[in-house]
């Protein structure tokens, strides 16, 4: 299954544009192979649950994650963007 097309929440906008400029590089990177396969073992893509069931997340580095929702096939919306502080509501 390959991506072809990601949307960005406004939320999601706003904090990537507080990430550090490595994190964003390694964002930028991560979203590559997140386009060419969702489950890609390096991204460690898996889904949530509890308030954030039917989202899914996956890996840039280490610490930072993003949050997303498949929509219609092929198509996914970035919800949030970084460390694990974003799984809380």
């Amino acid at each position: 299954m390959t991506i072809t097309q990601i949307e960005y929440s406004t939320n999601f906008v706003r904090l990537f544009k507080k990430l550090t400029p490595e994190v964003k590089k390694q964002a930028v990177k991560a979203e590559s192979l997140f386009k060419k396969n969702p489950f890609f073992p390096k991204l460690k893509t898996h889904k949530l649950s509890g308030k954030l069931a039917g989202l899914w997340a996956f890996s840039i580095n280490y610490q930072d994650r993003i949050i997303f929702e498949f929509m219609e096939k092929g198509k996914v919306l970035f919800y949030k963007i970084g460390s694990h502080e974003i799984y809380k509501a």
